[in-house]
């Protein structure tokens, strides 16, 4: 028996007037309820939650819920642009109970050992180095040329990799996520290769890095795990942040509160990355789950097994879940952009601390900077998970590697990072608590 909800009531996420307008996806999705059907690509069709309140209770409810996508996959087909993103994995992901707990502690106690300020400092010097490419040109695309690479860059280093191994990681990731078979293979295989020599070369000779932390946990992963968890993260950390990044620069650049400059606007950039969180969700909807048993779940009849995903973007902006009456929540942090419950993203802290970084060092150099188009003509790529620009073309005055004052090339970006030896001094050795 088909776990799947019949298509004909669907509501399709993908495709170009989804891109467009997804809100208004989310509109019919709300007229059939709480809970509604969507199409997240050709011939896969799921339940999705609209709703904040009921958004909140599935993620909190590990009784009623499993993360497991192994006994759905058979109905996503191979082909389908969706199924790298449900294929099942040894990933807190698709863990449930002990395992995921087991696999979380790895991640959430790794995480605890970076210090901010060397993640501060250590996204500096890479944002320092994508500026030196474009801000003597006065434009740039913000995505292809800042966004999409700085995450990576980062997290590379996090992970050990010195700084030659940035731009292999974000090839091989970027032919992932072409449409051509042969690229996408050959980007797949870039990865593969990528993370079997991060983790060869961690193996033999531990440092002050991620991937150290992960592989001498005392919760013991073995090497398929370990790796799988530095997919994930790179997976869940690299794209939202991307795009957090990217959709915030919008907001600064177009809207009223923001507007005149990235450094004079008058509210400060934390409020415009807060905004970009409740009103244009990097990570649109995820979450899959599916109920143990057969249930009802806000009026819909749910059988086991079959997939439910969670919309945070139409959660963060459903009438029902407290919106103020002008319409502004910056300040507040109970949207759903990192989920909720025990699945939440563990890399919230980590991808604000790039994300708010990255704009800072764009703002400080580059003050004028500004859209070199209307804000109406910017489009976003086709998908139901991702809230992705295609592009976002700005123009600025240009900076010369000789003029005086602060620039790209001037800066000093001295400071301890992650892996230096005057970091490490001193810090324990992760322990389980």
């Amino acid at each position: 028996m088909s776990t799947t909800p019949p298509a004909a009531t669907a509501v399709p996420l993908h495709g170009a007037a989804h891109a467009a307008n997804p809100q208004h996806s989310y509109e019919l999705l709300r007229i059939q309820g709480p809970v509604g059907v969507a199409e997240i690509s050709p011939g896969v069709v799921v339940h999705l939650v609209t709703d904040y309140q009921a958004a909140i209770e599935l993620l909190q409810d590990t009784a009623t819920w499993s993360k497991d996508t192994r006994s759905w996959l058979p109905q996503v087909p191979e082909n389908s642009p969706i199924r790298p993103l449900v294929e099942w994995r040894p990933s807190l992901f698709f863990a449930d109970g002990d395992e995921h707990t087991h696999l979380r502690k790895v991640i959430t106690d790794s995480f605890a050992l970076l210090d901010p300020n060397d993640v501060r400092v250590l996204t500096f010097r890479h944002a320092d180095r994508l500026l030196q490419d474009f801000a003597d040109t006065g434009k740039v695309d913000l995505v292809s040329q800042y966004a999409q690479q700085l995450p990576l860059m980062v997290f590379n280093a996090l992970f050990g990799m010195g700084d030659e191994h940035g731009p292999r990681l974000v090839g091989a990731l970027a032919a992932m996520m072409d449409t051509d078979p042969e690229r996408k293979a050959d980007g797949a295989q870039l990865f593969g290769a990528y993370l079997g020599a991060l983790y060869q070369t961690k193996a033999a000779q531990r440092g002050h890095d991620l991937t150290s932390w992960f592989i001498d946990h005392p919760n013991g992963l073995s090497q398929e795990e370990a790796i799988n968890q530095i997919i994930i993260t790179l997976g869940a950390g690299n794209e939202p942040t991307a795009n957090l990044i990217a959709n915030t620069c919008v907001r600064m650049l177009s809207d009223e509160r923001y507007f005149g400059t990235l450094s004079t606007g008058s509210l400060p950039v934390q409020h415009a990355i807060d905004d970009a969180l409740w009103y244009d969700s990097p990570l649109a909807n995820y979450s899959f789950h599916f109920p143990k048993e057969d249930v009802t779940f806000y009026g819909k009849h749910i059988p086991a097994g079959s997939p439910v995903m969670v919309s945070y973007a139409a959660a963060n902006t459903c009438p029902h879940s407290g919106m103020p009456a002008d319409g502004y929540r910056s300040g507040t942090k109970a949207h759903l952009a990192f989920a909720a419950g025990p699945h939440a993203c563990p890399a919230r802290d980590l991808a604000l601390l790039i994300a708010t970084a990255a704009i800072e060092r764009l703002a400080s150099y580059l003050p004028d900077i500004e859209l070199a188009v209307p804000a109406d003509q910017l489009t976003y790529r086709d998908g139901p998970i991702h809230r992705t620009l295609t592009s976002l073309p700005a123009r600025f005055t240009p900076l010369t590697p000789d003029a005086k004052g602060v620039t790209p090339w001037s800066r000093s970006t001295t400071g301890q990072e992650p892996g230096s030896s005057s970091t490490a001094a001193g810090r324990e050795s992760v322990t389980a608590s």
